[in-house]
């Protein structure tokens, strides 16, 4: 057994995870002899999971290691280094800690459904939203640290995000323009980190009681924020990686009490103990509407129709935009002039249909790039950092298309792809930044492996010259 003096924990932690676990306490503190757990979760915008299963990478038994709260999830061993395959490069797969996964994989999420992530830092809330969404609704990614953006927009991009917006704002910001609007709001909340101490020495050492009380007011109001930002009928989840009750269940009965027509859905604690993965809370709230719910959650909302849309539209105040608005699928007047580069671009390189057709819905310049907006809102005030998908850019009379662009693509979508194995000296070269020598002069060509988006490349005489972002380069 093992004694509570010798893993280094704080003594007011300890004492409180006595008064909640009782019998279970010493189970609890056995746990933290055992190994951390890894994970790795499919991203099925890009890859079907059978066809993951078929690579059959990182020696995953499929059957043993599946995550029963994420079925696009799987445990793997800590040797296995995930990040150092080009697969993880293309964002055919996030790394992420298991219990979380389960905040996500656990809701409904309906395509079409306007969602925000309010805290979304590194971004494996994010990710595993778009890949539910399937190129539809919205998702709002918002980070209020802006150290932690780079890596949030990073993934987002390798994923192949369209239909997102980054935000870098707070809570009360974010309320002036998204009242009654969103669909659905996750909450990660800024914590004291209890759950991250079996793998982490750092989440002890800067632990203290003053940071519980800290967070606990944070959480406090941005919990209620948040819930102004739902529409009727909307769900608002609620989640931390932490053990103590005064930022889990505390602030959950509090706001409750302050709000009749919340109602919870469900409160769930992952054990370390008890649940092959690390600490975590989460909590569903529904806005009622007056005691009446959605169809998917408890009852029927009928200000809500069977597509999961609100018929109240006067109910949702979003800020709209006071400037006239542009035409659909064209930049604006200034840049009329680009219009040919790009619809050269596209009936050269692209195919029509697919990715084609929904860009076609919403796209917008600015300047000379051209943008993918999915968002139709003013939003001056607001400090966004990505209002959609970069496309390209217009450069002295040609187009060029941006590495998000070819993220987002299917090789269906391009005209032109050449693919590679995963563990070929080709691939391994392009990752490096290299040209790789092919047999035909085509121009812009998409370069995939295993069949997913990985950049692009320009080929001519044989040679296909490497695109790759100088910035992600091996």
């Amino acid at each position: 057994m093992t004694s509570d003096s010798t893993l280094g924990l704080p003594e007011n932690f300890l004492k409180e995870m006595k008064e909640i676990l009782g019998d279970e306490y010493w189970d609890f503190l056995n746990s933290y002899r055992d190994e951390k757990t890894s994970a790795i979760r499919v991203n099925t915008l890009k890859m079907p999971v059978e066809r993951f299963k078929d690579l059959d990478l990182f020696n995953i038994d499929f059957d043993r290691d599946r995550i029963t709260w994420a079925n696009e999830a799987y445990y793997i061993s800590a040797d296995q280094y995930p990040g150092r395959n080009p697969l993880h490069d293309a964002g055919a797969y996030y790394i992420q800690e298991p219990s979380a996964m389960s905040v996500v994989g656990q809701t409904q999420i309906n395509e079409g459904d306007r969602i925000l992530d309010l805290c979304a830092a590194p971004g494996g809330k994010s990710t595993y939203i778009l890949s539910k969404l399937n190129h539809t609704g919205l998702l709002v990614s918002n980070e209020i640290n802006q150290g932690r953006v780079k890596a949030l927009g990073e993934n987002l991009e390798r994923f192949g995000a369209i239909n997102s917006v980054i935000t870098n704002s707070d809570s009360s910001q974010l309320l002036t323009f998204f009242k009654g609007f969103f669909d659905k709001i996750f909450i990660d909340a800024p914590c004291s980190g209890q759950g991250m101490f079996r793998k982490d020495d750092f989440a002890i050492a800067n632990w203290s009681q003053a940071k519980v009380d800290e967070c606990a007011s944070i959480q406090t109001q941005i919990i209620r924020d948040s819930y102004d930002m739902l529409r009727d009928g909307g769900m608002l989840i609620y989640s931390t990686c932490t053990f103590t009750r005064k930022e889990n269940e505390d602030i959950v009965e509090a706001f409750l009490a302050d709000y009749s027509d919340a109602s919870l859905v469900d409160m769930h604690r992952f054990w370390p103990h008890k649940d092959r993965g690390e600490g975590h809370f989460c909590a569903r709230i529904v806005k009622t509407n007056l005691g009446v719910v959605d169809s998917e959650y408890r009852g029927l909302d009928s200000s809500i129709g069977e597509d999961g849309t609100n018929k109240d539209e006067a109910q949702i105040k979003v800020k709209k935009s006071k400037k006239k608005k542009q035409s659909k699928g064209r930049p604006d007047k200034k840049t009329s002039a680009n219009i040919h580069l790009f619809d050269d671009f596209s009936s050269n390189y692209l195919t029509a249909g697919g990715l084609t057709q929904l860009l076609g819905g919403g796209m917008i310049a600015r300047d000379d790039r051209l943008y993918y907006q999915p968002l139709d809102m003013d939003l001056k005030g607001l400090k966004v950092l990505r209002s959609g998908l970069f496309i390209g850019e217009f450069k002295k009379n040609r187009f060029e298309p941006a590495h998000s662009l070819a993220m987002a693509m299917r090789p269906s979508d391009a005209k032109y792809s050449i693919d590679f194995a995963y563990d070929s000296d080709e691939v391994s070269a392009y990752l490096r930044g290299e040209s790789i020598t092919t047999s035909q002069s085509r121009g812009w060509v998409l370069v995939t492996v295993e069949g997913v988006s990985l950049g692009w490349g320009k080929e001519s005489n044989g040679v296909l010259k490497n695109k790759y972002p100088k910035g992600l380069r091996r």
